[in-house]
């Protein structure tokens, strides 16, 4: 999908939808997930964040996968130190989000975020500890688990953008572009 344009001003994910959804009329129910993902652009630099939210009356595990998505998200971010490793967010984010019980997506990932929405390096959500590109204080990361409640395969429906879970399972999303400082993570797209 590099180097194409998406044609909205936000993406639109409900119930299946992991990422990139084009928004449409579908008409919500109550008891299924929309996860919402914004960019900015301000003074030549991006920012990139994302949230998933009930419809609703959600059931207990539509709340739990949100839940545990957006824990696997701080707990990643609490890695964002100089000299920890893309390996030690990566491995703590799925170790967070496979102990809830939920499978994590591998066919996106986050990413470093600047001057273009989509820079080096790719940030996956799964891993091993102790390994890859070492953090440095300057960096900013697009940190983003994408989190299935059943298995981790995609699928892109017709539209070219939508990505939906393979087996029509909830998924969930959530994201914060981040800064790594010398006083660890800064948070830059916190309300």
């Amino acid at each position: 999908m590099a180097g194409r344009v998406f044609r909205c001003v936000r993406c639109t994910s409900i119930y299946d939808g992991i990422v990139h959804g084009i928004p449409s009329q579908r008409t919500l129910v109550a008891g299924g997930i929309i996860g919402l993902d914004f960019g900015v652009i301000y003074e030549g630099y991006y920012g990139d964040s994302a949230v998933a939210v009930g419809v609703r009356e959600v059931s207990g595990e539509a709340q739990r996968l949100m839940r545990v998505t957006e824990q696997s998200l701080y707990k990643g971010i609490e890695q964002l130190r100089e000299g920890k490793r893309l390996g030690d967010l990566a491995s703590v984010i799925q170790k967070t989000v496979e102990d809830g019980g939920f499978s994590v997506v591998r066919a996106f990932v986050g990413h470093g975020i600047g001057k273009n929405l989509h820079e080096e390096p790719p940030v996956p959500n799964y891993g091993e500890p102790d390994r890859g590109l070492r953090l440095k204080e300057g960096m900013v990361l697009a940190i983003e688990p994408m989190v299935n409640a059943g298995g981790h395969e995609v699928e892109i429906k017709e539209d070219g953008w939508t990505a939906i879970t393979r087996d029509g399972s909830l998924a969930a999303h959530f994201e914060h572009s981040v800064a790594v400082t010398k006083n660890g993570p800064y948070i830059l797209s916190k309300l």
